[in-house]
């Protein structure tokens, strides 16, 4: 009898670990995407380094999305993400496990922070591409881990920085922007084509508004097009877009334009199919601070999602 009770309570016990990893496989996760506009620490021509106030603001602003995963834009050399990592954590915003990428510009890169593991890094750093005869560098390379959410579940991130909307001498900067699409709609499919249920995103400044050849290329077609999801502002707007065919009239916009004196919607949070099951709208959202400006000329965005497939 007492042999019998004991069995009895060990398979209770397991049944209820069992549960409990179950739950912590379930628990929802993070990931979220900031420009930081030039987070250098040395300086170069046309490039300042950020003031105290500027870097406090961006702490502000990560702590407020607390984001698990963040992929960040202009950020300076490996010693500046080591920087932002070392104050954050400061903060207590502890992020582990980084990735940093360089491309053909010498002083703004992409990166990537992560309370998870990275357990595989793919960095894209020379890919070129042909306009108009010449050939051409992508400028801030694409940044490609695989991020180990929970025992059963992995996450592909791909970060990136397309071409900026400012004129150059050497080439359209819209095509330009349009032939790294391109690119990164190529890394896009290989991963696609290597586990077509795989849980993929793709985001960063993108530096283009939706209806453009870069971000159409991007979100792509068919059974490997891409889910935009289109983070807003929590402001209390919840009514549909009077005409039935456009997005609701919710704030999306996250950049500021000086040159133009415009606010328009750049930065994205792209998810595969097999991702867009496990997205939860409800946690997805622009993170709004006070005196955002002081910290960037873009608003981070973040989205939440569930550590299971589905």
């Amino acid at each position: 009898m007492k042999w019998t009770c004991s069995w009895i309570l060990l398979l209770a016990l397991a049944a209820a670990q069992a549960g409990d990893r179950a739950a912590d496989a379930d628990r929802p996760f993070t990931v979220g995407t900031y420009n930081l506009e030039g987070y250098i620490d040395v300086v170069s021509p046309g490039r300042t380094l950020k003031t105290a106030a500027a870097k406090a603001k961006i702490r502000e602003s990560l702590r407020r999305m607390n984001a698990d995963i963040l992929a960040v834009q202009e950020i300076g050399r490996p010693s500046a993400l080591e920087e932002l990592r070392t104050s954050l954590k400061a903060d207590g915003l502890d992020y582990p496990h980084a990735e940093h990428v360089a491309g053909w510009d010498t002083n703004i890169f992409v990166g990537v922070l992560s309370r998870f593991p990275i357990v595989a890094r793919r960095p894209h750093t020379n890919d070129h591409f042909l306009l108009e005869g010449r050939r051409f560098q992508v400028s801030r390379g694409f940044a490609e881990v695989d991020v180990r959410v929970a025992p059963n579940y992995t996450l592909t991130v791909i970060t990136a920085h397309l071409k900026s909307r400012r004129t150059i001498a050497d080439a359209d900067q819209a095509a330009m922007r349009a032939q790294e699409a391109i690119l990164l709609r190529q890394k896009i499919d290989a991963v696609l084509e290597r586990n077509a249920r795989a849980n993929l995103v793709v985001l960063g400044d993108f530096n283009d508004t939706k209806d453009t050849p870069p971000i159409r290329t991007l979100i792509g077609r068919g059974r490997n097009a891409l889910v935009d999801t289109r983070p807003a502002e929590r402001n209390g707007d919840t009514e549909p877009n009077p005409i039935p065919r456009f997005e609701p009239r919710h704030i999306t916009w996250t950049h500021y334009y000086g040159k133009e004196d415009s606010y328009s919607r750049v930065d994205y949070i792209l998810v595969s199919p097999g991702l867009a099951r496990e997205w939860d709208p409800a946690g997805t959202h622009i993170v709004t601070v006070a005196n955002w400006g002081v910290a960037s000329d873009h608003r981070p965005i973040t989205a939440r999602f569930h550590a299971a497939d589905r």
